[in-house]
């Protein structure tokens, strides 16, 4: 069975800050006789399910075609539910992360719940910079750090979210942040046996919007 862990995007998909939301309108339209429809898309780059390249942070950070083509199939997978006290995230998590193997470490917060709402960006989980420090420590395969947050960066503690992009987007050993998941019908307990992560394949770009795909053995 597959199952999406992305969203789709839309005029309504929410965004870190409320800025730079989705546009799309018709450049050439059959209702107005042209011979096909085609739009134009107007967005930024961290919108909907995306990934944060090292160069979303780092000038000389690495962006899409630094990693290779396996870099986005995971078959070692963690998945941990937290529910988090504060808006910036640390012990609730640490006290779960034990020493894996794992490759792709996703957290769910319960904030896929209330994506509709304005407090989904008002005021988002985030994480602590610290939570980098243990991960690498203890999951030394890590390559891809996902949640069902809008950012690593809570929008009222940007400072800490700052510390924690770089921390975790290092380009010395990076983890990719995978921000925006769709986890409304996963948990700890989902049988998930591989994940692929399939972003566009944008040069020189600091944020990749991407179609994640959850495979289970049912």
């Amino acid at each position: 069975m597959i199952k999406f862990l992305s969203y789709t995007i839309n005029e309504h998909t929410p965004t870190y800050g409320n800025k730079n939301n989705f546009k799309i309108f018709k450049n050439k339209s059959i209702v107005n006789n042209d011979s096909a429809n085609e739009s134009i898309i107007t967005m930024t780059s961290h919108i909907g399910t995306h990934l944060d390249m090292p160069y979303h942070f780092y000038e000389n950070g690495q962006c899409i075609c630094d990693f290779n083509d396996d870099f986005w199939y995971f078959e070692k997978i963690k998945i941990i539910e937290i529910n988090p006290k504060d808006l910036v995230i640390d012990n609730e998590l640490l006290e779960k992360i034990e020493p894996s193997d794992c490759e792709i470490l996703i957290v769910k917060t319960g904030a896929c719940y209330n994506r509709s709402l304005d407090l989904y960006w008002e005021e988002n989980y985030g994480f602590s910079p610290e939570v980098y420090e243990v991960l690498i420590e203890k999951m030394p395969n890590l390559r891809v750090f996902g949640f069902d947050t809008i950012s690593i960066s809570s929008f009222k503690y940007r400072d800490i979210g700052k510390s924690a992009h770089m921390k975790f987007l290092n380009p010395k050993r990076p983890v990719l942040l995978l921000e925006d998941m769709d986890l409304n019908d996963i948990c700890e307990d989902s049988k998930i046996s591989k994940i692929i992560v399939a972003p566009f394949r944008i040069e020189k770009c600091d944020g990749i919007p991407c179609c994640v795909v959850g495979i289970t053995d049912d």
